[in-house]
């Protein structure tokens, strides 16, 4: 049977410019290694035959690999290319090109992520980043301190003044709960008020978590701003990473990007993709200002060497994307403090919850501890 006739191009102009995302590809020889690359460049663009391809759409909208090496034994990083005008200026499609189907595939993990001049003008990354935050805040150097609201079921009353008595002990990030939402026992906008009254005038900053069905997401942020909230605080894998991204370029407040729902994207096997692009590049591009992932030890299975890629990933230069803070968490306590600093550096958003209150039931005298805690490492 002869091969088939190439019978599909475009007469449409590209205008060259591409960027490019980088793969592990888990094979048995290279020669599976090169047919898994080839299979990924069709399935990340034109998800169809190849070989009816000609012309423009062959050479030009089809991924090209433009490198494959094994790293270690049956695992090989292979880099594709792709065509700019691929994406439309839409980060939804961005995605989809970067890992869309062939985050389907068990042998295949997305490491990391690039951009081009065009894409880096249209997705500019985080609107204050760790020097802009440092700005709002007034903290020039050092560790920032944070903590939640918490235990779901108290009222906004109760909430507002546990943030009062946190404020008062110098916390400067006072986030809700991602689990507060707008329940009955503790209604957003009657939380968002009472709360920013509370903590008036202290200096601290409250985000509240605007997390929520479709365009309430943004409603709920706009009334944060109208209120006199100084943040944000928004769950991507819930709402949507674009949702984040037009919340950070509509709203114009500091965001606080939280990992619920997250956890079905990191490596697992030899897919997912790689924590260095997931919790770091992805949320920069998407407009995250802090990022809250686990840290290593606590409740979650983060390794140290994981979490070392995450801070990476929100600090290594990006297409000129500002850096973002990283905010370990994940039931942190007090007598981590060092450890976590020597692993993340001065730019860090130290995110302690629970162990605060078993500090006793002086909230403010816990969180000066805090601050003590922290002051005596540097």
């Amino acid at each position: 049977m002869s091969a088939p006739e190439p019978r599909y191009d475009t007469p449409l102009p590209l205008s060259g410019e591409r960027f490019s995302a980088w793969y592990r590809i888990a094979a048995k020889s290279p020669e599976e290694a090169r047919a898994a690359a080839r299979a990924l460049s069709v399935e990340q663009t034109i998800e169809f035959p190849a070989e009816l391809t000609a012309g423009r759409i062959a050479g030009e909208v089809v991924a090209r690999v433009e490198g494959l090496e094994e790293t270690a034994p049956g695992v090989y990083r292979a880099e594709l290319s792709f065509a700019v005008e691929l994406v439309g200026g839409e980060l939804t499609q961005l995605l989809n090109v970067f890992f869309g189907n062939s985050s389907l595939l068990p042998n295949v993990r997305l490491l990391r992520v690039g951009l081009s001049e065009r894409l880096a003008a249209r997705f500019p990354g985080p609107r204050f980043g760790v020097a802009g935050l440092r700005r709002r805040l007034g903290v020039e150097k050092g560790p920032l301190l944070s903590t939640a609201l918490k235990p779901l079921g108290l009222t906004p009353k109760a909430l507002a003044e546990m943030a009062r008595r946190l404020a008062e002990g110098g916390i400067h990030l006072i986030k809700d709960d991602h689990g507060l939402a707008d329940q009955d026992f503790a209604p957003f906008e009657v939380r968002l008020e009472a709360v920013v009254r509370a903590i008036e005038g202290t200096g601290a900053v409250y985000a509240p978590n605007v997390t929520a069905p479709g365009e309430e997401t943004l409603r709920r942020a706009r009334l944060a701003k109208a209120a006199g909230a100084g943040a944000v605080m928004v769950a991507p894998g819930l709402v949507g990473f674009d949702r984040m991204e037009r919340l950070a370029r509509e709203v114009g407040l500091p965001v606080l990007s939280h990992p619920a729902f997250l956890g079905g994207f990191v490596p697992k096997g030899e897919g997912g993709i790689a924590h260095y692009a997931l919790f770091g590049q992805l949320q920069r591009l998407a407009g995250a200002d802090v990022v809250i992932f686990p840290h290593q030890g606590g409740r979650f299975a983060f390794s140290r060497e994981e979490c070392a890629e995450i801070n990476a990933g929100l600090k290594d230069p990006f297409f000129g994307l500002a850096p973002a803070f990283p905010a370990p968490g994940g039931g942190m306590k007090l007598e981590r403090v060092a450890e976590i600093r020597a692993l993340y550096g001065e730019d860090l958003v130290f995110l302690i919850g629970g162990d605060l209150h078993r500090q006793g039931p002086d909230l403010t005298q816990a969180a000066r501890r805090f601050h003590e805690a922290v002051r005596g490492m540097a």
